[in-house]
């Protein structure tokens, strides 16, 4: 499957969904977030706004402000019911902090309007290339883009055990990390620095593995996916293929794959009307405190 091919309405509504079950099940997302922001200590930078794309309910929020205690948050997510998650966590700082539905392809900022920009586990969920592309336009030069994704290893046991079911698309594809660096340098940033980690979560069961992946979010959204509801015949088969996978004790490993990487915004490259990007002044959006 094409990650191009991707349901994009699907990918907000389920989100959407996922909102209020988020927080407990992400254990792999926070630990993406916490290395990120271990890794900023080594990147000279004093932002003096700073995106975090793909917000969600906000968790990145805190460690960001106090790594750079006066620098203006601005939180951006596709997803409405993650902003109401986030909101009434900023408590005191509210001041410092914006939020803004919006989608990461078509970034509703003007462009050059920050310094630093945070994704984490975004980018599997959309078009890579055209992500870059939109971070990189409300950079600006010299700007730093964090970031944190999924490699193809990802989800390969999932991936394996529903290939012995049928021949549908049940599990996303996700891009190596040279494919990572290539699309970071076509849209036009330097100095990259890309590597991989990988992490391994057990669950016992499938279905309670399915049900961390539905409680962040994670549906599939494969433009070739099946609809409806799963017969339990399917779902049967599933657990029996991956019976097979257990660990000596009795448990059903999960594998991540973990991208992990930063760039500097290069010189700036005006929009193009066929880029489809909303600019808009950050003085009209609207502050939600």
């Amino acid at each position: 499957m094409d990650i191009n091919e991707l349901d994009r309405r699907q990918v907000r509504r389920a989100f959407e969904r996922a909102a209020g079950s988020y927080d407990e099940a992400a254990v792999v997302q926070r630990r993406m977030v916490d290395e990120l922001i271990d890794r900023l200590g080594t990147i000279k930078i004093e932002p003096g706004r700073i995106l975090d794309v793909g917000c969600g309910t906000g968790y990145a929020r805190l460690s960001l402000m106090r790594r750079f205690p006066r620098s203006q948050y601005l939180g951006s997510d596709i997803a409405a019911g993650m902003l109401d998650q986030a909101r009434p966590r900023a408590g005191r700082s509210r001041r410092n902090v914006e939020w803004v539905c919006g989608d990461i392809e078509r970034l509703p900022l003007p462009d050059r309007s920050v310094d630093l920009v945070f994704c984490n586990a975004v980018l599997q969920w959309c078009d890579p290339g055209t992500a870059f592309a939109e971070m990189h336009r409300v950079l600006r030069t010299e700007g730093v883009l964090m970031f944190g994704t999924f490699g193809p290893d990802t989800l390969k046991e999932l991936r394996e055990a529903w290939a012995e079911v049928d021949s549908k698309p049940h599990v996303h594809e996700f891009l190596d990390m040279h494919h990572t660096g290539d699309a970071l340098l076509n849209a036009g940033f330097e100095l990259p620095v890309v590597d991989v980690d990988r992490v391994t979560v057990t669950h016992r069961s499938v279905m309670s593995c399915l049900r961390d992946l539905k409680a962040i979010g994670a549906n599939n959204a494969a433009g070739g996916r099946a609809r409806g509801l799963m017969p339990r015949r399917k779902l049967h088969d599933l657990g029996k293929a991956y019976a097979g996978r257990r660990n000596e004790d009795g448990l059903i490993e999960t594998t991540y794959e973990i991208v992990y990487g930063h760039a500097w915004a290069g010189e700036f490259r005006p929009c193009r009307e066929s880029d489809g990007a909303v600019s808009v002044p950050l003085s009209q959006i609207e502050r939600r405190r």
